[in-house]
């Protein structure tokens, strides 16, 4: 795939921000690939508000990927992820990682199945659902969900989905100490940790939430 319609120059801050994270340059053509799609859809079927190429690169590739090292391997499920987000990005820097992609728009689903097929995603797949209506209980490793607001609520909607002792990785600005205090019965903070997103100013943060007996890793 070609890159023609990209701004010349993304590939030297995405190699960087790479670095930074600790991820390889051989990861810079695919996420292109990814962000060509992505720039061609959005003009069409308006899939992010962020139009800007240069702005994906950190906004939206950069940032899906400071929180890889957390899950590099197991099943995942990214509850709305609209077009793909932090999902694709995690598939394709992660090939051992199972990602369910869960997007009930249509017009998003179908670009997300577009997206699996052309980069060749085989550990990646496209479920056109409402979380809450997704029948596959107990099946994943970890939820994510960039979408969705507040903790509770992502739990509320995919709980059902987590395995046993399965974790929320749920990416935050400022500490969510109001959120994390809300949590339903059952449920519990395993860990919290600063991130730093190459390119991002602003505090960022991964909390980790189980059930209530589930441990830190």
């Amino acid at each position: 795939m070609t890159h023609d319609s990209l701004p010349p120059g993304l590939d030297a801050p995405l190699r960087d921000g790479l670095a930074d994270l600790g991820l390889s340059p051989d990861l810079v053509p695919p996420l292109l690939a990814y962000l060509t799609l992505l720039v061609r859809w959005n003009g069409t079927y308006n899939l992010t508000a962020v139009r800007d190429p240069r702005q994906m690169v950190t906004r939206h590739l950069l940032d899906s990927l400071a929180m890889h090292r957390f899950v590099s391997t197991g099943t995942l499920a990214d509850l709305g992820t609209g077009p793909g987000l932090p999902g694709i990005p995690l598939a394709i820097a992660h090939p051992q990682l199972q990602v369910t992609l869960v997007e009930s728009n249509g017009k998003k689903a179908r670009f997300l199945r577009e997206a699996v097929r052309q980069l060749k995603l085989t550990n990646a797949r496209v479920a056109e659902s409402r979380a809450e209506a997704l029948d596959e209980p107990a099946a994943y490793d970890h939820l994510t969900a960039r979408a969705l607001d507040t903790l509770d609520g992502i739990i509320e909607v995919g709980g059902h989905l987590l395995k046993p002792d399965g974790t929320l990785l749920a990416m935050k600005g400022v500490m969510p100490h109001d959120e994390i205090a809300a949590l339903p019965a059952g449920w519990s903070l395993v860990d919290a940790v600063p991130l730093t997103v190459p390119g991002l100013d602003g505090e960022r943060h991964l909390v980790t939430v189980g059930r209530a007996a589930a441990k830190p890793a």
